[in-house]
């Protein structure tokens, strides 16, 4: 566990600029670093599409929007981030922007990885940090950064479960909300991953549909507008049972659609880490390629769990293993 500092630190910035589940993975630091700094505001830097996700933690007392903050002057960003009266910033995804403006606004503790040149003059205090070489999980590699704060050792994955704090705010209309069903286990696949994992295949959870029988499963479809284009001809396919919500949520709309359902299977993308935040029974998909692998990107939450194949020790996964889980779940 970490220890609290004594110190008069009142406002510490976590820079991540990134993708939803690079974000859901770094939201546990906050709930450390009010247990190393109590009293303490935490602030999070991210994009507009995020902001949904990072509103879910309860340790994050401010949202600070970077596409906001681009759209300023160059001394506009720099009086902006002097306003706020920032203590600490903690560069977890290098931006060689956030990291000149963040110096230029005169952060007292600005902390880095030894592995951008950029920080290397942008930075005070430098943390020597390889992602690609480490066998860490990533959201393990993140907390890394907090050792200069008095972290004394990398925490296990089962500690940072613990220390997520999600709480769903948005409403579901009723429209939406009446998708789920109160006699059936509502079970959610979200079969495309915009890019951010390697996908099952849409062949393969055909298949696994087909062995659910549909007097005890409901299952969902989602996926994004451009998800929607790809998987409409696939969707028709399926069982006429099957719920299509492809394009039907907004982000505050699928977190909280997520929370509410019973289970959800996914590759490595935003909405499996979503899944896992909220504490819903969560199966990720993973090859055994890094870094990739799920030793890096495995779902964390308390009834989170991963799939991996192409191993000689593992076997592929196929819709009758992935059967037997759900099963698992449903007792």
């Amino acid at each position: 566990m970490p220890q609290p500092l004594k110190t008069k630190i009142q406002h510490i910035l976590i820079n991540r600029t990134d993708a939803i589940g690079d974000v859901v993975l770094t939201l546990p630091m906050a709930a450390y670093i009010k247990e190393m700094l109590p009293g303490a505001a935490v602030s999070f830097l991210g994009r507009t599409y995020t902001q949904p996700v990072i509103n879910t933690c309860a340790a994050v007392d401010l949202f600070i929007n970077y596409d906001e903050i681009k759209k300023l002057s160059q001394t506009e960003q720099i009086n902006y981030l002097k306003e706020k009266k920032i203590d600490i910033i903690i560069h977890v995804f290098p931006n060689k922007h956030v990291a000149q403006i963040a110096r230029a606004a005169g952060i007292k503790l600005r902390i880095g990885t030894t592995n951008r040149v950029f920080h290397w003059f942008t930075c005070n205090k430098l943390v020597k940090l390889s992602r690609k070489k480490s066998d860490l999980h990533e959201a393990q590699l993140n907390l890394i950064l907090l050792k200069p704060l008095g972290l004394a050792s990398v925490p296990s994955l089962q500690d940072i479960i613990e220390h997520i704090s999600f709480e769903s705010r948005a409403l579901l209309p009723p429209d939406l909300a009446g998708k789920l069903s109160g006699d059936k286990f509502n079970l959610i696949i979200h079969p495309k991953s915009h890019g951010s994992g390697m996908e099952w295949g849409l062949d393969n959870y055909a298949e696994l549909i087909d062995t659910l029988p549909s007097d005890i499963f409901n299952i969902i479809i989602t996926g994004s507008d451009k998800e929607k284009i790809l998987l409409t001809d696939w969707i028709t396919t399926l069982p006429g049972t099957v719920v299509d919500m492809t394009g039907k949520f907004s982000l505050p709309q699928l977190i909280s659609f997520i929370s509410q359902a019973d289970g959800l299977i996914a590759s490595g993308t935003g909405p499996l880490h979503i899944a896992a935040m909220a504490g819903i029974n969560t199966l990720g998909l993973f090859p055994s390629v890094r870094p990739i692998h799920p030793g890096r990107w495995a779902p964390l939450g308390k009834k989170a769990e991963f799939m991996e194949s192409g191993t000689v020790d593992i076997k592929p996964i196929s819709a009758e293993i992935i059967n037997e889980q759900i099963k698992l779940w449903k007792k």
